[in-house]
């Protein structure tokens, strides 16, 4: 009896060590703060892609409302199959094919990853969440460059080819711990939230497809005015909320780093609109709530890939820069013509390449001498900022080539600009076989 007593209490304490153990180690190896914000964050940049199908769904003409949503919402579908069967390993696994894009036998349908917790104390089902939202979002921005007269069946086979072929190579680049621009110089190429990767791709390959596509029929002698400029704000507002888990949830961590994002994508955004509002007064006599819209989001792009390493000052300096030059860059499409149909280039490209570039003239210092430390002597904002534009270069080339030659293919064997009849009946019923109102006359 008093045996059986020795085993019996041996046996609970080596239960209670055990657990205790158990319990600590997974205290320790997730942190609940930073995994209940990445999951917020991975929901917030997911709502911004009803925000982008609203805001571009409004500014098209009503016989097309529903056909330039579905542009949007059709890519949650293809790019969230295709991120889970290849996506994530071509973006963040090692070099295959002397680097081109990434490759991880484990990250095939997400299959080795089932257990896995990051450094950052997430699970690594959450990152990759986190990370697929923006692969959803960039070839949907596109959209807005050739909205109206592009074939629905040709748009889907485009964006899943893109998105292979572009995204994410550019993805691996410079985000994954293999790429050759993230290993560049100190601290790599800086791109906290896409600038590189979402905005300047996204913005480059939508002016190649304007041009290749030509303009919408009529463009630009007949008026085309939005359907509902309601429907406009209300997504754009969307987008500012979601830029929150954009920017801020691109830390990958819920701290320091995560509040400067924020604050400075906030102030980025005010600072843009209201420029953007002032030059439009100046120049037109009237300030618009498209102009105060557009100023947001050229605020916001411009701030993307700067959220983690400027100041407020720096951001707000940004989203000032950034609305004067998409404004020139729009009144220069109206000049030489070109039917960017919704300003996905005006926008998203060169507020791309305004904040990549300039973000180096407003780096926190602590931010240059930890540069500095890992160069093992000075780091300057001349070194950067070569680092820089070597990023935005390669972006530019390589999105723009990559976009025609895809277009191109494409072309040979679905045609892909909509056929005039088609045009004329509208996106919504010609693809569709539905109208976004119910009213007679949809045009």
């Amino acid at each position: 009896m008093k045996k059986f007593r020795k085993r019996y209490l041996l046996l609970l304490v080596i239960f209670f060590i055990s657990s205790a153990g158990l319990f600590a180690a997974d205290s320790t190896a997730i942190d609940s703060g930073a995994t209940a914000w990445m999951l917020t964050s991975t929901a917030l940049v997911l709502l911004m892609i009803p925000g982008l199908a609203m805001f571009y769904g409004g500014l098209v003409r009503s016989k097309n409302v529903l056909g330039t949503i579905m542009h949007s919402y059709v890519a949650m579908g293809i790019i969230s199959v295709l991120w889970v069967i290849v996506g994530y390993s071509m973006c963040f696994g090692g070099n295959v094919l002397g680097g081109w894009f990434g490759w991880n036998p484990d990250y095939f349908f997400l299959k080795g990853i089932d257990t896995n917790v990051m450094d950052a104390g997430i699970p690594e089902y959450v990152f990759s969440m986190f990370q697929g939202k923006f692969a959803i979002i960039t070839p949907a921005l596109i959209a807005g460059a050739f909205a109206e007269r592009v074939s629905f069946k040709a748009y889907c086979f485009f964006i899943a080819i893109w998105s292979l072929l572009v995204y994410n190579p550019l993805c691996h680049w410079v985000w994954g711990a293999d790429g050759f621009l993230f290993k560049l110089g100190a601290k790599g190429a800086i791109d906290f939230a896409g600038g590189t990767v979402v905005h300047i791709s996204a913005g480059i390959s939508g002016l190649v497809a304007a041009l290749y596509l030509r303009a919408r029929r009529g463009y630009p002698y007949q008026v085309i005015r939005p359907n509902n400029m309601v429907i406009t704000m209300l997504g754009a507002g969307l987008l500012w909320v979601g830029w929150f888990g954009f920017n801020a949830g691109s830390s990958i961590s819920s701290g320091l780093s995560t509040a400067q994002a924020l604050t400075a994508t906030q102030v980025a955004a005010a600072a843009g609109a209201l420029s953007w509002v002032i030059i439009e007064s100046m120049h037109q006599g009237k300030a618009t709530a498209l102009g105060f819209a557009s100023g947001i989001l050229a605020g916001l792009v411009a701030v993307t890939p700067a959220a983690g390493v400027v100041q407020p000052y720096g951001a707000m300096s940004l989203g000032i820069v950034a609305s004067m030059l998409c404004y020139m860059a729009i009144m220069l499409k109206n000049k030489l013509g070109y039917d960017d149909s919704l300003d996905a280039f005006g926008i998203h490209g060169v507020g791309g390449i305004t904040g990549a570039i300039l973000l180096v003239f407003f780096i926190r210092p602590s931010w240059m001498a930890d540069a500095a430390s890992i160069a093992g002597g000075s780091w300057t904002v001349w070194n950067q900022l070569g680092i820089q534009a070597l990023a935005v270069i390669i972006a530019i080339v390589y999105a723009a080539v990559m976009t025609y030659v895809i277009i191109f293919t494409l072309n040979k064997f679905i045609k892909f600009k909509s056929s005039e009849d088609d045009e004329m009946a509208g996106l919504d019923r010609s693809y569709h076989g539905e109208r976004g109102y119910g009213m007679l006359n949809p045009s």
